[in-house]
């Protein structure tokens, strides 16, 4: 039987927005994150981070320095009981389109397929426009961190943070 998820976008979303964050040691939790990451964990959501990274295809951020990014969120979340399944980048520009990078639903999509994940169970959690459309072309639910309305998407669920958003994300239909 296939699994249900949750796709997370990495930046604004589980950590503070640095623009094309290169530098490991800059890695900052936003409040709440790690507690509505393990609420999520405890009801049975497998956890991914899909981000897209133009920073890679700019020349601006090292692929080996994203690994490790991604290594030290990983372990960082291991110790507090967390585990993700897998991260995912899209280090294209912006106006490459490339299938894998958001608003395309390519990320969402090949994971979804490697785990065994049912999408129409399953949330795409981002702070951008770009994360609900992928999430919405996937076939998921989606929700938006946001102080304000005013984009031109109509995401499922709208919050101002992750801790914000669980509770509802973990009821929704249920």
């Amino acid at each position: 039987m296939a699994s249900k998820a949750v796709f997370l976008d990495r930046d604004g979303t589980i950590i503070v927005d640095k623009v094309y964050l290169n530098d490991p040691n800059g890695v900052e939790y936003l409040d709440g994150a790690l507690d509505a990451l393990k609420k999520l964990a405890q009801n049975n959501f497998k956890l991914f981070v899909v981000t897209n990274q133009s920073g890679i295809a700019r020349g601006i951020v090292d692929m080996e320095n994203l690994k490790e990014i991604h290594r030290r969120i990983h372990n960082h979340l291991k110790v507090a009981g967390i585990s993700i399944s897998a991260y995912m980048s899209a280090p294209f520009s912006v106006e490459s389109d490339h299938w894998l990078r958001k608003p395309n639903p390519g990320m969402i999509i090949r994971l979804a397929q490697a785990f065994d994940i049912d999408v129409s169970q399953s949330w795409m959690i981002g702070d951008r426009e770009t994360d609900v459309k992928s999430g919405q072309k996937a076939g998921c639910k989606t929700a938006l961190i946001s102080e304000s309305q005013s984009l031109d998407c109509e995401p499922d669920v709208s919050g101002i943070s992750l801790a914000s958003l669980v509770d509802t994300i973990s009821h929704f239909d249920a």
